[in-house]
């Protein structure tokens, strides 16, 4: 009984140390590549969200922006949407 909850208590160290090692590599990893390759910023186009608005109903629109705001708790807006 003993080395049954000796085998344990190694056993879950062990994977709570690798576990730990591997987060650290990880956000190592990370840091890394975004110096190296930061994400780069789009503009965002206007245009093309004004062409997708137009073909909803100004109706529905309205309904969506509400349902967003209501889920949200007013922190949430509605950017784009595409009819399907």
């Amino acid at each position: 009984m003993n080395i049954g909850i000796t085998l344990m208590i190694v056993g879950m160290v062990t994977v709570f140390a690798v576990l730990l090692i591997i987060i650290n590599l990880s956000n190592l990893l990370i840091g890394i590549v975004n110096k190296i390759a930061p994400e780069e910023e789009t503009a965002a186009k206007p245009a093309k969200a004004a062409k997708a608005v137009s073909a909803i109903a100004p109706d529905v629109m309205e309904a969506i922006r509400l349902a967003v705001a209501k889920i949200t708790e007013g922190k949430g807006t509605v950017a784009e949407v595409k009819a399907i």
